[in-house]
């Protein structure tokens, strides 16, 4: 499947920049390279040690087109694990056309989407969960999505992997050699050991499962959905948070008819907040339809933050009630998802005040959005539903649907296979099982793979990369 044309991309974002990086990769990729750069010391290019720089001009026949530095990758010493070239010229897009369309007429073809990476993979540079986690690093926008990414690109996830797979297929090889020899009756494969194996296997499996649940919201930011009654300040709490004027804010009760997203980075972890329309009885058809999508939100959400005003619990007693009957109902309705109860325009109110609301709603946290009184106090509060143990100590966390529906499918198996063993069935029948559970591994690394599947993941690439 390995192609063996040179192909050529813009490795740097498009558009103007201080400089450019244009990328060849390819069998021929020096040669093409020594076809149109004139080295400043006279150099030939192909006669150059791999992982040096050269100083020269990209040449055009006579014509000049820049002043470039030009690097060298000799395979298998390469990202790739092909002879490679790096061209840093000036960033002026008309400078990094003119170059890339010489490059194309001298023998190179454009790259496909993700097609470097692919050529790594295939190359035995990078297994595919490593390769998936290049797009990962590229795509991570705060702290926590890097290391996550950073850890897996090192290889800590496959590593794990290839570990739990090279012991089960050495069981499975013991367990092939008993079918050799069925009609002797012997057993190759202690199944002590292999009980303990199987065993370690599920517990691994199972914290990697168990790891998504942090990995997935982690890499796609956690929503939070302001809940509340109209006119309680939901969207000043907002703009308190992002510390920017994101939402409209007036004294109208229903201002905010539809939800309004935005997101933040708090101690490393990405938040998507969601400002939805204020909970209440109304005849309006638009605010009706926001209101409704008030609550597909929260079903959406992570966490759920529920914006009381205070102002309006103190002028009218009778209101504490309702709103704890409220709160009940959220939490009825939602009981897997973290509440916080949130009583706002607390520098209304007098301390006696506010002992009289704690002493009702016991877990309220108080604050004014408006003065920003009390905002870093919920930013720790939501930083706290997150478990960034795992992260702290660099254990392996899972963000990738397709690995975590694969670990599923090998627990499966691996539990059928521990069935099967405490059933003393025969060892055909485990082999069976073996076999489907390293399979499952397999697709996670790309030891199992077929031309869909890489193209779905490659697609997803940037070109260039």
């Amino acid at each position: 499947m390995i192609n063996q044309d040179s192909i050529v991309a813009l490795a740097t974002p498009s558009g103007a920049g201080a400089i450019a990086v244009i990328r060849v990769s390819g069998e021929d990729a020096i040669a093409i390279g020594a076809k149109v750069f004139r080295s400043v010391k006279g150099k030939d290019l192909e006669k150059q040690k791999s992982h040096t720089l050269h100083l020269g001009h990209i040449v055009d026949g006579p014509k000049i087109l820049d002043e470039v530095l030009f690097s060298i990758f000799k395979g298998p010493n390469s990202y790739t694990g092909e002879n490679t070239v790096e061209i840093s010229c000036h960033g002026s897009t008309f400078i990094q056309q003119q170059i890339i369309q010489l490059l194309l007429r001298n023998g190179c073809r454009m790259a496909n989407a993700g097609e470097f990476t692919l050529r790594a993979f295939l190359n035995g540079k990078l297994d595919l969960s490593q390769a998936e986690a290049v797009a990962d690093l590229i795509s991570s926008d705060n702290e926590a999505s890097h290391q996550i990414a950073m850890q897996q690109m090192r290889g800590g996830f496959s590593n794990e992997i290839a570990q739990l797979r090279s012991e089960l297929l050495n069981f499975a090889s013991l367990i092939e050699l008993e079918l050799d020899f069925a009609e002797e009756d012997v057993e190759f494969a202690d199944r002590t050991q292999f009980h303990e194996l199987l065993n370690r296997i599920e517990f691994v499996l199972k914290r990697l499962i168990d790891s998504f649940a942090v990995g997935n919201v982690i890499k796609n930011g956690i929503p939070v959905a302001i809940v509340g009654e109209p006119n309680v300040g939901k969207s000043t709490l907002l703009n308190a948070l992002l510390n920017e004027e994101r939402a409209i804010v007036s004294e109208i009760a229903g201002t905010t008819r539809d939800t309004i997203e935005d997101e933040l980075v708090i101690g490393g972890i990405g938040f998507r907040f969601i400002d939805t329309a204020g909970i209440r009885e109304t005849e309006d058809v638009v605010e009706s339809i926001g209101i409704k999508k008030t609550f597909e939100k929260i079903a959406q959400a992570q966490v759920v933050v529920y914006l009381i005003d205070n102002g309006q619990l103190i002028m009218d007693n009778g209101r504490i009630s309702e709103i704890k009957i409220e709160i009940e109902k959220i939490k009825n309705q939602f009981p897997l998802k973290p509440l916080i109860i949130i009583g706002n325009k607390v520098d209304k109110l007098e301390t006696a005040q506010i002992e009289n609301l704690k002493s009702e709603i016991p877990d309220i946290l108080l604050i004014s959005a408006k003065q920003k009184i009390g905002v870093e106090d919920l930013k720790t509060t939501l930083l706290s539903f997150v478990n960034t143990g795992a992260l702290r100590n660099n254990e392996t966390i899972v963000t990738n649907t397709r690995h975590y529906d694969s670990l599923l499918k090998a627990l499966e198996e691996i539990r059928k296979v521990k069935f099967g063993l405490e059933s003393n069935l025969s060892s055909d029948l485990m082999a069976i099982d073996i076999k489907e559970a390293l399979y499952h591994f397999g697709m996670i690394t790309g030891q199992v793979t077929n031309d869909e599947l890489l193209g779905n993941i490659f697609a997803n690439f940037c070109i260039g990369k």
